[in-house]
């Protein structure tokens, strides 16, 4: 997929391309997409494998961490009962939660770099970038190729009746408690099967259109077969999984892989997605405009917007709507984009707010219906 705001690309086949979002009364938009001129746009859209390698590590690295813990907190919690007392055997359960939780995380952190290859922002290479891409959302049960062909309608649809994101994120505020218990669902993993049901191209059904989006009648013949044969190498990933997993340390090793991988993704990884996508296009007032239509969410400034950006917004997925206005931008140049769109007043009025006034505005009363 190109998009026409990549700097000297070639067209992209029919069913592939990323368009500009020119619609009424998005004239603030039109203006943000033609403030950078080609020149001060091209440095933005510059591919760094170096900068991709380095994100690919960290995400490693926190991986490692969060099982590493998970194990000292599994350790302390089946030691002999005899031998700790019970304020020990809390620490324990305390460190093992918290290292499952450090999985999540990391497994979100994954999604974002998914969510780059799937734009061919994670390396030059093509055929690196697809192999990788798909590696890296094989193992957290993510179809990369299918999610490419759905998150282009997304970009071309924004809050359209095409767009496949709306039954997650439209709709808001629905009430506190309204989505308190979805959270509360996710965690304890209730809802992924309609997660990995939307990154194998069957998104949730729209409540406000009664529509259920089906991006792969919409695509390419080549985007739709390597989603065909990329869906079957997840499935065959995670048949696989268990099995190497006894192979090389029999009970305790798939103990081991359901502990450490699955039971993270299906639970603490699910709440994350949704409120990340919730905070990123929820309880909006404007339609018209990717800068309106779409948010980005300040992670500097303050203790909570720290704080989310470890937990919801890696990789600088918190440029939410500078994405939308340039999709070819990779995730490490977005901070850029936005000072410079900001340095232009392409950013005024739009939708920027510190993380604490964005869960304000999504955890508020039920919006009436008109």
């Amino acid at each position: 997929m190109i998009t026409t705001t990549d700097p000297g690309a070639p067209m992209a086949p029919v069913g592939e391309e990323f368009r500009d979002d020119l619609r009424a009364p998005g004239w603030a938009n039109a203006h943000a997409r033609r403030v950078l001129s080609a020149d001060e746009l091209a440095p933005l859209t510059r591919l760094s494998a170096v900068r991709s390698v380095l994100a690919i590590g960290q995400t490693a690295a926190l991986i490692a961490l969060g099982m590493g813990v998970s194990v000292q907190g599994w350790a302390a919690l089946s030691a002999d009962a005899s031998g700790m007392a019970l304020g020990g055997r809390l620490l324990g359960a305390v460190v093992l939660l918290a290292g499952l939780v450090l999985i999540g995380v990391a497994q979100h952190g994954m999604f974002i770099l998914s969510h780059d290859a799937a734009h061919y922002r994670l390396f030059a290479q093509r055929s690196l970038n697809d192999a990788l891409g798909r590696l890296i959302g094989m193992a957290s049960g993510v179809s990369m190729c299918t999610y490419r062909v759905t998150h282009r309608l997304h970009h071309n649809n924004l809050y359209g009746p095409e767009d496949p994101d709306t039954a997650i994120h439209g709709g808001y505020p629905r009430g506190v408690g309204y989505l308190w218990r979805k959270l509360a669902g996710d965690l304890a993993g209730l809802n992924a099967w309609k997660t990995y049901a939307y990154f194998f191209g069957a998104p949730a059904l729209n409540e406000d259109t009664q529509r259920a989006i089906r991006p792969l009648d919409d695509t390419s013949p080549q985007l739709r077969a390597d989603a065909r044969q990329d869906r079957m190498l997840v499935v065959a990933f995670h048949v696989a999984a268990p099995v190497v997993a006894f192979a090389f340390g029999g009970a305790t090793g798939v103990l081991a892989w359901f502990g450490l991988w699955l039971l993270p993704m299906v639970t603490v990884l699910q709440p994350i997605l949704r409120l990340r996508a919730i905070c990123e296009h929820g309880a909006v007032t404007d339609l018209g405009s990717p800068l309106t239509a779409a948010r980005s969410n300040r992670t500097w400034g303050s203790a909570g917007n720290w704080l989310a950006r470890f937990f919801l917004f890696p990789h600088h997925v918190n440029y939410h709507l500078e994405h939308h206005l340039y999709p070819a931008v990779p995730h490490y140049r977005l901070p850029a984009l936005h000072r410079a769109l900001q340095a232009k007043g392409a950013l005024d009025g739009a939708e920027v707010r510190d993380v604490a006034d964005t869960l304000k505005l999504i955890f508020a009363p039920r919006r009436p219906r008109g």
